[in-house]
């Protein structure tokens, strides 16, 4: 059974987003940035207020702890 993505975090900005998934790399998690803000041309003014961090499935209770150690935006 192939492994699914699931929201590890939700942010308020790219930037809070893209800490979180330095991070996430840096402790070896794979994740895909989702923001709508014209592919971080309007990073500062996202349409749907939010961005979010998907990680496989069997990684998102490791990511998860990660996320919050990290101190970042993660709601």
């Amino acid at each position: 059974m192939a492994d699914e993505t699931v929201v590890a975090g939700t942010f308020a900005s790219r930037y809070e987003a893209e800490f979180a998934r330095e991070t996430l790399h840096a402790a070896g998690i794979d994740s895909i940035l989702l923001a709508d803000d014209a592919g971080g041309a309007y990073a500062g003014l996202s349409f749907t207020g939010q961005a979010r961090l998907l990680v496989h499935s069997s990684d998102v209770m490791r990511a998860k702890a990660l996320i919050g150690e990290a101190g970042d935006g993660s709601r």
